[in-house]
């Protein structure tokens, strides 16, 4: 939501500069209209395609809003170059204001500057007030762990909220096992209160000396959802910020946690995402409303069945699907998938889950903002709690929104899980199309769902 309300807002700018400017060269007499507006529709485009190339639109919080600043005024010159070169190249310079195009230039570059300033000193307000914080947790040992915490505690302004402090006894491979055991204790004690306190990120400020130490906390902490962080001490290392490494409130960081979507793609997916899913829901309103007739005449019971799942970043939400079975009272905690012949199913439902169309409903998941087109399938809650301490990365599909079809399904990999090696199969497809998601990824799995997906063997 902010990335969309920061592009909409440099849009706005622009417009105003526009027609401020505007105003105060021609009054209301403006010459060549038509090739001035299809300029500033010029400059327009390029903005949106150019300013996020130049990392305007990525996070920066806990970051010097000075170098921010001259991204953004860099991004603008660029643009405004570009813009005129081509003006040049098509020879319509002489019929542009100069003096129109210099006052344009600064004015706008002023208020792209001004509305970032503003936009951050109200951020600053928030998360003074303990709103838009990121809550993080400090573990390590050691002058530069005392240090961090020290300075770190109660800086509110940097968007970060210091809410758990873990300190380490054994610092060395070598230490005795009861140093080693009260750590392990300490962790997974942190890795616990992960849900319970919401903790988002996990920064290990530790020697890289201590590898041993830095190892424990990693495959300790690694099955859960938060963001781990690794602060060295680049100072003893004789490092400096230049040397490839995140930074995070003027400290170098490195990230251990695996990449996910960019927040320029994230963006770009939800539109497609929301856009798809109203047409579909449009187009496919008479299926969907003779398949509710069948399942309501197939049994006593509603139309849509709904479960809770995970989807981004863990967060759960109720899944919608036309119900294929009778209604009947699951186990608590226990989830009895479906099998061949299973008798629960009717005979509608049969031929809905076979073909999946009593997925359909979840385009109303997508339309809310909860599940993608195209991603990992969320499973039931009760399958993450046994699979994720069996499979590594189990919880990294969880780093971007579950899908209605994707990689895996498309790849054959569907329904009943009755060993983990089907699942550990699945998770894989999954994990891969995280490293490897692209738009025309998606598009592919979209038609392989339409053309082949809707019917296989796996799904009964």
């Amino acid at each position: 939501m902010k990335i969309m309300l920061a592009r909409l807002c440099d849009i706005a700018m622009v417009l105003v500069g526009t027609i401020i400017v505007t105003r105060l060269c021609f009054g209301d007499s403006v010459p060549n209209p038509i090739l001035h507006g299809v300029f500033v529709a010029m400059v327009v485009a390029m903005v949106v395609i150019s300013f996020p190339l130049f990392g305007i639109y990525l996070s920066w919080r806990g970051r010097p809003l000075i170098a921010l600043v001259l991204r953004l005024l860099t991004a603008w010159v660029f643009v405004q170059a570009l813009a005129w070169a081509l003006v040049v190249l098509l020879d319509g310079m002489h019929a542009l204001s100069g003096q129109w195009l210099m006052r344009w230039t600064v004015l706008t570059a002023i208020l792209l500057v001004a509305t970032r300033l503003l936009a951050y000193s109200l951020l600053q307000r928030f998360r003074v007030a303990g709103l838009d914080l990121r809550r993080v947790a400090l573990v390590g040992h050691g002058e530069h762990f005392d240090r961090i915490a020290r300075d770190f505690a109660g800086n509110s302004t940097s968007g970060f909220d210091l809410v758990d402090v873990v300190e380490l006894q054994a610092t060395h491979s070598r230490e005795e096992g009861s140093a080693v055991g009260r750590d392990v204790a300490q962790l997974r004690s942190l890795r616990d209160a992960v849900e319970r306190d919401g903790i988002q990120e996990v920064w290990l400020a530790i020697p890289i000396t201590a590898e041993a130490s830095l190892q424990r906390c990693v495959e300790t902490l690694r099955d859960t959802l938060i963001d781990l962080r690794f602060l060295p001490d680049v100072n003893a290392l004789g490092w400096n910020e230049h040397g490839g490494v995140l930074d995070l409130v003027g400290l170098p960081a490195i990230s251990l946690s695996p990449l996910a979507l960019s927040r320029d793609a994230i963006t770009g997916k939800e539109v497609f995402d929301r856009l798809f899913a109203a047409f579909a829901l449009i187009a496919l309103a008479p299926l969907m409303l003779g398949i509710a007739v069948c399942v309501k005449s197939s049994s006593p019971g509603p139309v849509f069945f709904r479960q809770r799942r995970k989807g981004l970043n863990g967060r759960t939400f109720s899944i919608y699907k036309f119900r294929t079975m009778r209604v009947h009272a699951p186990e608590q905690g226990v989830v009895r998938q479906a099998t061949r012949d299973d008798p629960r199913i009717t005979r509608t439902g049969r031929f809905l889950r076979r073909t999946s169309l009593d997925e359909l409903p979840q385009f109303i998941n997508v339309l809310r903002g909860e599940m993608s087109v195209v991603g990992p399938r969320p499973h039931a809650i009760e399958h993450d709690e046994l699979y994720r301490p069996l499979i590594d990365g189990y919880m990294d599909r969880y780093r971007i929104k579950p899908g209605i079809t994707g990689w895996a399904q498309v790849n054959g990999h569907r329904g009943e899980t009755e060993r983990v090696e089907k699942m550990a199969a699945r998770v894989e497809y999954d994990l891969y199309y995280l490293s490897h998601w692209s738009f025309a990824l998606d598009l592919r799995i979209v038609f392989a769902t339409i053309l082949r997906g809707f019917i296989g063997k796996q799904a009964y």
